[in-house]
């Protein structure tokens, strides 16, 4: 009895999966980040297939000027993260995804137990909207990392990251 019903519910969400459709192929536009290693970035999204999509991020996070150790401390990162959408109801074009992906950045800073590189990978989830009638799509999405190596301020562990996407699609 517990296989069939296994079976049926892998049955039941492969055919949820295979009803979630991209609205668009391509898009690049610019991140918003609320975590350590990046403020702003450069974002592209392409669909491999109609429910899966790689997202590349380029951030950025300048030297924000307050706190004691705020004044020459320079953030760069490269992310890339595998999401697997589904669609929201009815609601065309909005879909909530999943997935992972991995990350480095590079603490460039005048204090020594700051600067560095940090190597991380991260769940990620979060929503994606493609207006209707024009070419932009919007995203919002929770990256939970883990680092393996000296991330920012010299703290090997869990550090929080989300981000709002505006893309221009192609």
């Amino acid at each position: 009895m517990k296989i069939k019903l296994t079976l049926l519910a892998l049955f039941a969400a492969f055919a949820f999966t295979a009803s979630a459709q991209s609205d668009y192929k391509n898009s690049i536009g610019l991140r918003l980040g609320g975590g350590y290693y990046d403020l702003i970035g450069a974002a592209f999204k392409t669909f491999i297939s109609e429910p899966a999509a790689l997202e590349f991020d380029l951030g950025f996070k300048p030297s924000i000027g307050y706190g004691i150790y705020s004044d020459g401390i320079t953030n760069l990162s490269l992310s890339g993260a595998y999401q697997h959408h589904f669609p929201i109801g009815n609601i065309e074009g909005f879909k909530w995804f999943v997935g992972g992906g991995a990350i480095i950045a590079n603490t460039f800073s005048d204090y020594e137990d700051w600067g560095g590189v940090s190597i991380g990978i991260f769940p990620t989830g979060g929503v994606d909207y493609k207006l209707k009638n024009a070419p932009f799509a919007f995203s919002a999405d929770l990256r939970p990392t883990a680092h393996f190596v000296k991330s920012y301020g010299g703290i090997n562990g869990f550090l929080f990251n989300s981000g709002l996407t505006a893309r221009y699609v192609f």
